[in-house]
């Protein structure tokens, strides 16, 4: 009592380190059972009373009663000099000189079988031996992928010498030790909830309006490197396309007569991965981050002082986190970490939560109202059809200026038309990415991780909204002054002709769709979150049915380049040749692929752009290699 007693004292250690809890055995499962003392005791088989008053057994742990062997574990090291740990289970009718079969189906004794293989002379010949069985291998309960089914451990029965044998615990059962491997993961769960509590805490001593489970804290701080049931990876998509929405439109307000190259580099300074890490590290997110793997095998006991480790202080400020040693985190990580937790504030908190934890993080933006000054003296319904577009996009404007300038090319500059679409199309492009991201989130709550940046991918994309831009007739109403342009939007209307309407990705079209068509779209999405007084819901409701049908999980599509280096790569494939030229504007792209002996080859020659041209090659080959 007096070792437990110093081991408590021990859990409060001034202000170095602090246990949070006290994990013990208990006698059941209801509220009110107390501590199992008789295992707590059986650390210490010396402290047990023996109540059969049975021979005793010489051991290396001294002269032990064989009541004390009859259930117990103990460990031995006369294998290599390795240590091995058995459960007993009884005393058998067997001593040193008894018979003993070996694999190779020879006989022997136990006592020169020890003295032949291991170099030991046993010295109590007449002792009986113990029975017993190997330990069980503690593995690690939080992995969340599925396993192949590893072969259990053999369950057979060895013979061992008590005097080779160092008792570890007693009295303690075959279902107790085992139901104890499960107690790391269990711990190394538990320490991690306290550590995403840790972090909860010190960011809501900031502030307290915000209440975020501590399991979505935990959600957001794990890679995908620990290979547990979840990661980071869907709540940093969602956090990554408010963190660009957000800044996208501060910066709009902020600058109006910036165009849309200044306000790019603005915005990169604000969300790209080198600030968010610097942002991350500067509040002491970095400490918290976990980034491995739990495994057993290295896994260091909280509140162990018996070894000689030491601890690295990686939070300097309030709540404190420790990590075994160091540890090198890449910039991205952290960078992607602090888009999680915007995520997660943001799932849990909404828009407000999100703001104010990038506030605390050190990102100042805000949804303030500022006025947009303009002064356009045009008469829209000159210049495009009003009513057409109203009526496609069910939203009547308020300053149909704004319908104007969504929909002008920059080769298409008249006085009364000083502006193109590009700013326009900067702020609908993160609104957009923000609303569908958003939408798939919370539409498909039960998707991998994985799929929803698929499905994102598929839906946000320049192919998709000119796909839809030219599927609802909007490419007609475009004002431009483009030869070029218009050859483009031709061609690729003779090409859309030929499949089917229903598509919405742009993968099938074997030519480059005009960057301009989907810009148009993003545009019109600006112009009407401007005119509605930055109303995303009215945004989405009125390009939602432009963009229909939307992705599901069921329709997802990977894009032909992703899903040829996925086959490729997961069937070991090797590719030969990967070559592209260009002049004069024509594209030769050729591909050659080993696939299980065959040479699979494609080449193709046209007037389109690098990636269409490799689409398109990676497409017929992904056919060749499906037959």
């Amino acid at each position: 009592m007096d070792k437990f007693t110093t081991g408590l004292d021990k859990c409060f250690l001034k202000d170095d380190l602090e246990i949070d809890y006290l994990l013990l055995p208990a006698t059941g499962k209801h509220p009110n059972s107390k501590i199992d003392w008789l295992i707590v005791n059986s650390v210490n088989p010396s402290n047990i009373r023996c109540k059969y008053h049975q021979p005793h057994i010489s051991t290396k742990s001294g002269l032990v009663c064989t009541c004390k062997l009859q259930n117990a574990l103990v460990c031995t090291s006369h294998a290599a000099g390795k240590i091995y740990f058995y459960i007993t289970t009884g005393v058998m009718e067997l001593d040193t000189n008894s018979p003993m079969i070996l694999r190779n189906g020879e006989i022997t004794t136990y006592k020169k079988y020890f003295d032949q293989y291991h170099g030991i002379q046993l010295q109590f010949e007449h002792q009986r031996l113990l029975k017993a069985k190997h330990k069980f291998q503690v593995k690690n309960h939080c992995h969340g992928l599925r396993e192949r089914k590893e072969r259990e451990a053999s369950h057979s029965f060895v013979e061992l010498p008590p005097e080779l044998c160092s008792i570890v615990m007693s009295p303690i059962t075959d279902g107790v030790i085992y139901s104890f491997s499960f107690i790391p993961s269990i711990m190394h769960r538990l320490e991690s909830l306290l550590s995403a509590f840790n972090l909860k805490k010190m960011y809501s001593d900031h502030c307290t309006e915000n209440e975020i489970q501590t399991t979505k804290v935990l959600e957001a701080i794990t890679t995908k490197g620990c290979k547990e049931a979840f990661h980071y990876e869907s709540l940093e998509t969602l956090g990554d396309s408010f963190l660009k929405y957000a800044a996208s439109q501060l910066l709009f307000k902020t600058y109006q007569n910036h165009h849309e190259g200044l306000l790019s580099v603005k915005r990169e300074k604000i969300i790209s991965n080198t600030a968010l890490c610097k942002l991350g590290c500067n509040s002491g997110l970095a400490g918290f981050i976990r980034n491995a793997p739990f495994d057993p095998n290295v896994w260091i006991i909280p509140g162990d002082y018996s070894r000689t480790f030491k601890y690295t202080e990686l939070i300097t400020k309030g709540k404190k986190n420790y990590v075994y040693g160091k540890r090198k985190l890449k910039r991205k990580i952290i960078a992607d970490v602090v888009e999680a937790l915007i995520g997660a504030f943001l799932s849990t908190g909404g828009e407000k939560a999100a703001l104010m934890f990038m506030d605390w993080v050190g990102i100042k933006v805000s949804f303030d109202k500022i006025a947009y000054d303009r002064h356009f003296d045009i008469q829209p319904e000159k210049l495009v059809n009003v009513e057409f577009l109203e009526s496609k996009l069910k939203y009547s404007f308020h300053d149909r200026s704004l319908l104007v300038e969504a929909l002008t090319h920059g080769s298409y500059m008249l006085p009364e038309v000083p502006r193109c679409y590009q700013r326009l199309e900067f702020l609908g492009d993160s609104v957009l990415d923000y609303l569908i991201t958003w939408y798939l989130y919370n539409k498909y709550p039960g998707m991998s991780p994985g799929q929803l940046t698929d499905m994102r991918s598929a839906s946000v994309n320049n192919d998709c909204y000119a796909w839809s831009t030219i599927k609802h007739g909007l490419h007609k109403h475009v004002l431009h002054a483009s030869q070029e342009l218009h050859m483009h939007i031709a061609v690729t209307l003779d090409n859309f002709e030929k499949l089917s309407s229903s598509s919405t990705f742009g993968y099938e079209c074997e030519t480059s769709l005009p960057k301009v068509l989907g810009d148009i779209l993003e545009a019109l999405a600006g112009a009407i979150l401007v005119d509605s007084g930055y109303n995303k819901e009215v945004v989405w409701q009125s390009i939602k049915p432009l963009l229909e049908p939307l992705v599901t999980p069921e329709t997802l599509k990977l894009h032909p380049i992703r899903e040829f280096y996925e086959v490729c790569q997961k069937k070991s494939y090797k590719i030969i040749q990967d070559v592209v030229s260009s002049k004069g504007g024509v594209t030769n792209y050729r591909m050659e692929v080993e696939a299980d002996g065959v040479i699979h080859e494609y080449e193709y020659i046209g007037a389109v752009l690098k990636d269409t041209a490799k689409k398109i090659v990676c497409k017929e080959l992904l056919n060749s290699l499906k037959k």
